[in-house]
């Protein structure tokens, strides 16, 4: 059985159950778990990283993206509109995907995800052109080694009803359902250390029908699988369920099912106290994305009050189409910041942006065995250089993280497995993915 030995660590940032961090540590690996958190560990056999002058952190875990979107950064005409206009720029683009498109571009989003110490991430996935399936994604992942927690989205109301995306990008919702069972039943993990988890996410309360949300989260209930959904987003998206729906975004979820412990939603930028208090009492969770919301002019996410009552919040960096990065510790600064702008500069400090990024996002995604450091979780995360200039004067490893970087782990181990090497992600050919990703993306500019 593998081991390996991460040795005398500046600090290790457990983010356990009392946020311990340990000083001038060690990290024992073995079989894909963690063996050993301590002092001066004994491991002859054992592979060994050196660790000095470095952070080591539980992996950061992404609770939101629309990986697909690394295809279509920074296009004109969507760079300055809010969303619904981005939307509607966008989506005669992505019709034209097919499923090398998916492919290609979950990759080069996921390496760049890998860079920024990120270890599980999910994806929400709701168009299908041109022949495209969920597992164009799945098989992306399990080429480069990172934990995935793809959904199964879908859109089924177009424009002709009354809806948002054109018609020649939703499906039939009878489609819709059997693939939902079909890729569950294909791809679905529920065990322990589990590498693929799929969930069930119709796209939006602008883009599918009510009885789609309410069957979905049936269906959802049976397979024993998460609900995710965007929710409440923008102003236009409050205007829009208060003119259809005659209710705000909460209580709509909660009239079909999409609240509880096996439910994340993305954004909640617009969440009142009434909703913020229904989130906390059903063990709903949220994925902030404060990048994105800052791009298209959103808001800030009430984080501060979520987390006061107990809302699980995780990150998310979102799609790279309305981000248009995917780092997902710039998120983490960018958390804590937007919180300071908002209520104050004590409003949240680094160590409860880093908990949001790795042990919070693991919570919101179900994943107790992941986002700590402590003896049997698994075995994800990662090794931070702060010998170079970004932390350079620091006084205060950790917190250094988040307030000055680095953004880039020099290290990054997935269950147990080096997938980031000095910077440098070893389980694809990286620059290949890239020059086809460029190829792909002059392709649909023509």
């Amino acid at each position: 059985m593998r081991e390996i030995l991460i040795r005398n660590a500046e600090a290790v940032v457990t983010m356990d159950d009392t946020r311990q961090e340990l000083a001038s540590a060690d990290i024992l690996v073995r079989g894909g778990v963690i063996a050993a958190v301590g002092h001066a560990l004994h491991a002859p056999n054992a592979e060994v990283i050196e660790a000095s002058n470095c952070v080591v952190s539980p992996g950061l875990v992404n609770t939101h993206h629309h990986l697909y979107q690394t295809l279509t950064r920074a296009v004109p005409g969507g760079q300055d509109a809010l969303l619904f206009g981005w939307l509607q720029r966008l989506y005669p683009i992505w019709s034209r995907f097919g499923p090398e498109e998916f492919f290609v571009s979950t990759q080069v989003g996921l390496a760049e995800l890998l860079l920024s110490g990120c270890t599980t991430t999910s994806d929400h996935l709701y168009l299908y052109p041109n022949g495209s399936r969920l597992e164009d994604t799945i098989h992306a992942a399990n080429e480069m080694g990172m934990r995935f927690h793809p959904t199964r989205g879908a859109m089924s109301i177009g424009v002709s009803k009354g809806g948002l995306p054109p018609d020649a990008l939703v499906e039939d919702e009878k489609s819709i359902l059997e693939d939902m069972i079909r890729v569950v039943d294909a791809f679905h993990d529920p065990s322990e250390g589990a590498m693929i988890r799929v969930g069930l996410a119709p796209c939006s309360p602008f883009s599918v029908s009510r009885d789609l949300m309410r069957d979905a989260a049936v269906l959802a209930r049976d397979k024993g699988v998460m609900l995710h959904t965007h929710l409440a987003e923008n102003d236009e998206d409050i205007a829009y369920s208060l003119a259809q729906f005659g209710v705000r975004p909460g209580q709509y979820a909660e009239d079909l099912g999409w609240t509880g412990n096996d439910v994340w939603h993305a954004h909640c930028v617009k969440l009142n106290g009434q909703e913020i208090d229904l989130f906390a009492r059903s063990g709903t969770g949220v994925a902030h994305c404060p990048c994105s919301n800052c791009r298209l002019g959103s808001g800030i996410a009430p984080v501060r009050a979520m987390r006061n009552v107990g809302v699980k919040v995780g990150l998310g960096v979102d799609g790279s189409a309305s981000n248009d990065a995917g780092n997902l510790m710039a998120e983490t600064r960018q958390t804590m910041l937007l919180q300071r702008v908002s209520l104050g500069a004590d409003a949240m400090g680094a160590r409860e942006a880093l908990e949001i990024a790795t042990r919070g996002g693991a919570d919101v995604l179900g994943r107790g065995d992941c986002g700590r450091l402590e003896v049997g979780k698994r075995a994800d995360l990662a090794i931070w250089d702060i010998s170079g200039i970004e932390a350079a004067g620091s006084w205060d490893p950790v917190a250094a993280l988040v307030f000055c970087g680095p953004m880039k782990a020099r290290h990054v181990l997935v269950e147990g497995r080096p997938v980031v090497i000095d910077g440098q992600v070893v389980t694809i050919d990286l620059p290949k993915v890239i020059e086809r990703q460029n190829i792909l993306a002059r392709r649909l500019r023509d």
